[in-house]
């Protein structure tokens, strides 16, 4: 019994986290031969993808520096171009005003050129009709003052020169006193 109590004394001596050296001796050779092995087959294709994702990454993110300097070329170019046709669209707009306010002036001047031509050829043939009028009036005037001195006198008075200028003398008369009393 003492035999197994020394057994037990020494079995409760060694520490259970502590593995006994011949299972520590195997299990890191073991470690460094799955180490070696995994370090000389799979680090060079992990490494490999990560410098691909790694080129991947900067070479998408120049590419996108790329894209948006172009983006904001063309947005600078978008905006100058929209600039100069709106500066273009009033200067049109401007032209068109301009041109609306000249042919505005010229008809308004063709009217009031026509309306003095029509309102000058009217007082022309006013005139002409008042001559004709006083003409026509002047005859027949003279005619029935004739015959009224012939039937008043009792003779005919048949001589067209002393009647015309009896005549014209009466009637000038009678415009002196019109135009007097105006």
């Amino acid at each position: 019994m003492s035999q197994q109590l020394l057994t037990v004394a020494a079995e409760e001596m060694e520490n259970p986290l502590i593995p006994p050296i011949p299972e520590l001796v195997i299990g890191l050779i073991a470690f460094v031969i799955v180490f070696g092995f995994l370090a000389w087959k799979l680090l060079p294709n992990i490494n490999k993808v990560l410098d691909e994702r790694r080129e991947a990454i900067e070479g998408g993110i120049e590419k996108a520096e790329a894209a948006q300097t172009e983006a904001q070329s063309v947005l600078e170019q978008y905006k100058a171009q929209l600039a100069e046709a709106r500066h273009e669209a009033a200067r049109l707009r401007q032209e068109a005003q301009e041109q609306g306010a000249t042919l505005i002036a010229e008809m308004r001047a063709e009217g009031q050129r026509q309306r003095e031509e029509i309102i000058a050829a009217g007082h022309a043939q006013i005139e002409a009709d008042r001559k004709a009028a006083a003409s026509a009036l002047r005859q027949d005037v003279g005619k029935l003052a004739t015959e009224l001195a012939g039937k008043l006198v009792g003779e005919s008075l048949e001589d067209h020169a002393r009647q015309s200028r009896v005549i014209d003398r009466f009637l000038d008369d009678l415009e002196e006193k019109a135009e007097a009393s105006r």
